[in-house]
């Protein structure tokens, strides 16, 4: 009990974009739309995926997950988002400030190892084909969401706790409008070592090294695509690989973009550090169902045949 006998504010106070306090009701119509597009086009996939029986292969397993971390990604952040910017209710209580930290970093980390999951099906589907039907059965792909899943809230569980044997004195105001480790142990009067190394650990053996195993994928993947003779059929199997490269960038990208300017942009206006994050926390939901939609034919049929019963 002694471990947490420390003092900490009841509630913190959120923040919208420093600098621009007074456009706060004009950025809520934009955060909506994202919202709604986000909520709703990630919806459309995972029903289309259940229903559609030329979706039940692995390929749109793998997105059905991706679909479903971005929607608890958005419902993650959605509430204090929304109040900030829409109503200027600006409170949160430290203990749901704990628990929104840990859903928005746990489905983060879940996302990252889903487009692992998702290298690995195009790896089989282009380098192995014979065997693709055989390893990614349907008891392979539920591991390895589970191990997805387990990882995520496994490795992160420690933060809440991290973060609670600091004594927050110093400010109760956060740099966001939603609750981050980094942002939240900043404000501690304490050591903060641990929670710094803690981090850091979790950053490279998780985000890092699925991102380096992603990059051998694509490696083992292009090297086979460059034996084929046919230009069209080298073509064929590149394109396959399209949507899925497309949301890799749209995640790691803003999350590289986010971590330079954290650690080296010291002089960088506020402003900066808190758009770079929400576009880390908010493009990805809204742009992965668009991408699979648009390069993807056989979910653009099936959702025009699951919208065509609806309207018999």
């Amino acid at each position: 009990m002694g471990l947490f006998n420390v003092t900490h504010p009841a509630s913190f106070l959120l923040t919208g974009i420093p600098g621009l306090e007074s456009s706060l009701s004009w950025l809520a119509g934009p955060l909506c739309l994202m919202y709604a597009v986000a909520l709703g086009d990630n919806t459309v996939i995972l029903q289309a995926v259940r229903v559609e029986a030329s979706l039940h292969e692995p390929m749109y397993y793998f997105l059905s997950m991706l679909s479903f971390s971005d929607v608890a990604m958005s419902m993650a952040t959605l509430p204090t988002v929304l109040r900030t910017f829409c109503v200027d209710a600006r409170n949160i209580a430290f203990d749901a400030c704990l628990i929104q930290m840990f859903l928005i970093h746990s489905f983060s980390m879940m996302e990252s190892g889903i487009l692992l999951a998702m290298s690995f099906d195009r790896y089989v589907a282009i380098c192995d084909p014979l065997r693709y039907a055989t390893v990614l059965t349907n008891q392979v792909i539920a591991g390895m969401g589970l191990a997805v899943t387990s990882r995520s809230f496994i490795t992160l569980f420690p933060l809440p706790f991290l973060i609670k044997r600091l004594p927050i004195c110093r400010s109760n105001v956060l740099s966001h409008s939603y609750c981050l480790h980094p942002d939240m142990m900043k404000l501690a009067c304490a050591d903060i070592t641990i929670n710094s190394i803690y981090g850091l650990f979790v950053l490279v053996s998780t985000f890092v090294m699925d991102l380096f195993f992603i990059f051998i994928s694509y490696v083992l993947i292009l090297r086979s695509v460059l034996a084929i003779a046919s230009r069209d059929e080298r073509l064929k199997a590149l394109n396959t690989c399209v949507s899925h490269i497309l949301a890799v960038l749209a995640f790691y990208v803003p999350m590289i973009g986010v971590s330079t300017v954290h650690r080296f942009g010291k002089h960088v206006p506020r402003y900066i550090h808190v758009l770079m994050s929400n576009i880390y926390l908010f493009v990805p939901p809204v742009l992965n169902p668009l991408i699979y939609s648009a390069k993807t034919k056989e979910i653009r049929r099936a959702i025009v045949r699951m919208f065509h019963r609806i309207k018999i």
